[in-house]
């Protein structure tokens, strides 16, 4: 348990010396609370602009509330975009950190297995 202590604290300082920017505090949570808003935005467009071409006969109003629609549609389409974008980015960055100090912890037990005497350099 101590060992595994000693490799998270490992971990962690062979992060911070890598200089990668927080997540957390960064441009992404920005962009994905834009996606969002574009995606609810866009719904709520289409949504209302869909009575207003249905509530006149007069076909420059139902243009320009067919106009109001796919405005609506591609505001959706965009957030949804820039959503999948930085939640799937998020995860990944998650993933890859992991996925690196599982192999780096696989790569020490083999050279234990091996050699016993030989230490992983620092």
């Amino acid at each position: 348990m101590i060992e595994s202590q000693d490799r998270v604290e490992q971990f962690q300082r062979e992060i911070a010396d890598m200089k990668l920017r927080n997540p957390a505090t960064s441009r992404d949570r920005i962009w994905l609370g834009i996606g969002i808003a574009l995606l609810i935005a866009g719904v709520v467009l289409a949504v209302i602009a869909y009575p207003m071409s249905h509530s006149t006969t007069n076909p420059l109003q139902q243009n320009d509330a067919i106009t109001l629609a796919l405005a609506g549609i591609v505001s959706a389409v965009v957030g949804a975009a820039l959503f999948l974008r930085y939640s799937i980015a998020s995860f990944l960055r998650f993933w890859l950190a992991r996925l690196i100090y599982e192999q780096k912890a696989q790569t020490d037990r083999l050279l234990e297995a091996a050699g016993g005497d030989h230490k992983p350099p620092s």
